[in-house]
């Protein structure tokens, strides 16, 4: 039975690529010159840390021009509150979202229900998985997922006809 998967994914090589950009502009930048702003990576999440709310704020904008231009949707990063850090610095984190939260498929399996079409949307683990008799109704859900507006970005794979 053809079916395919919704998911929730990141290219890490990308947002690691995407960081070490930053970290250049932010060294190379003039406004940050002998201040002590950085740009910390750990494969889950990215902190920023200065010394005022201006070069946070700042970092935080070149963090997500980079990402942006390494392909990743900034639906997929989300900025914490700022929070003090000792010695005058401050400190912001950026969570990277991956996988779908089981509210959001919820949400995507009754719209994928109210539309009537002959598919049978599952959730396994973090993704959902839509099964059909007919690729065109496979289609169509995907169209039908893609238009509406979800809080996360998501792709579609492993169509197996």
């Amino acid at each position: 039975m053809p079916s395919f998967d919704i998911v929730s994914e990141i290219d890490v090589q990308e947002v690691d690529n995407a960081v070490n950009q930053a970290r250049k502009e932010v060294e190379g930048r003039y406004d940050f010159k002998g201040s002590k702003a950085e740009i910390q990576w750990d494969k889950k999440e990215i902190i920023l840390t200065a010394e005022d709310d201006y070069k946070v704020e700042a970092m935080g904008g070149i963090l997500q021009t980079k990402l942006h231009r390494r392909g990743i949707d900034i639906k997929a990063i989300k900025f914490e509150k700022k929070e003090e850090a000792g010695g005058r610095m401050l400190r912001q984190k950026v969570l990277l979202v991956q996988g779908i939260e089981k509210e959001v498929a919820k949400d995507i399996i009754k719209l994928i229900k109210d539309s009537k079409l002959k598919v049978q949307p599952a959730i396994a683990d973090d993704k959902i998985k839509v099964s059909s008799k007919s690729i065109d109704e496979l289609q169509e859900c995907i169209s039908l997922v893609r238009g509406g507006n979800f809080s996360i970005p998501l792709q579609y794979n492993n169509m197996r006809p």
